[in-house]
């Protein structure tokens, strides 16, 4: 029987190799490509013709979604395997729409992956529990989480600094130099206002802060 192909497609050689070092060894299975972004993915796939794509989401040069509605476009037999992140899950969604067969986290181990690769290639779907989880979690918790009030929220000193900057249109870059902090140190903050809040986005961000009057009591004058 023939070796299952299995492309790689992620923007950060660290995951592609990690995948490599995950299905190098499994008897069956055989790296078709790697590559960096979705435009090279859906050239390389005419190619190389492989049977199943890892398909990173997020990606420069045209992202996860619009490659695989390309690459499913063109060659429908090929299967494609999202891989995603918890903080994607309004990603996944547009993934499988777009054609994907299925979807697990970046940090699954080998026995997961290996089961994924095989349950799409009999043509089923194969879902990761925890990126399931998160996407029905944000099905049923919407409103729980638009109406946090502020009270409710335990917002520390720095993450109120680090809100006020965002909502004055200041970038991480700036906020960083702003409170002499690195950039990472800022997304961390910016992630733990999101969960607080309940927020999706900036802009969610700033609607909280407005709706629930955090800086009024905060002025300086």
């Amino acid at each position: 029987m023939a070796n299952i192909k299995i492309a790689i497609v992620d923007d950060h050689q660290i995951v592609r190799e990690g995948i490599k070092i995950l299905i190098e060894d499994e008897p069956g299975f055989e790296i078709s490509f790697e590559t960096e972004n979705g435009e090279q993915a859906t050239k390389l796939s005419k190619e190389h013709k492989p049977d199943l794509i890892v398909m990173d989401i997020t990606m420069p040069r045209m992202n996860g979604i619009e490659a695989t509605e390309i690459i499913k476009k063109e060659q429908p037999g090929v299967k494609i395997l999202a891989l995603t992140m918890l903080s994607e899950d309004q990603h996944i969604k547009k993934m499988i729409k777009a054609g994907a067969s299925g979807y697990i986290l970046k940090s699954s181990g080998k026995e997961e992956l290996i089961k994924a690769i095989n349950t799409i290639m009999d043509g089923k779907h194969y879902f990761s529990d925890d990126a399931t989880q998160a996407i029905l979690q944000e099905l049923v918790q919407p409103t729980v989480s638009k109406n946090r009030e502020s009270d409710e929220v335990n917002i520390t000193e720095r993450e109120l600094e680090v809100l006020k900057l965002i909502v004055n249109e200041f970038t991480n870059q700036e906020i960083a130099d702003q409170l002499f902090v690195s950039v990472r140190t800022v997304d961390a903050h910016r992630r733990n206002l999101l969960q607080k809040t309940g927020a999706k986005n900036t802009a969610g961000l700033v609607k909280y802060a407005i709706k629930n009057k955090v800086f009024e009591n905060n002025s300086d004058g």
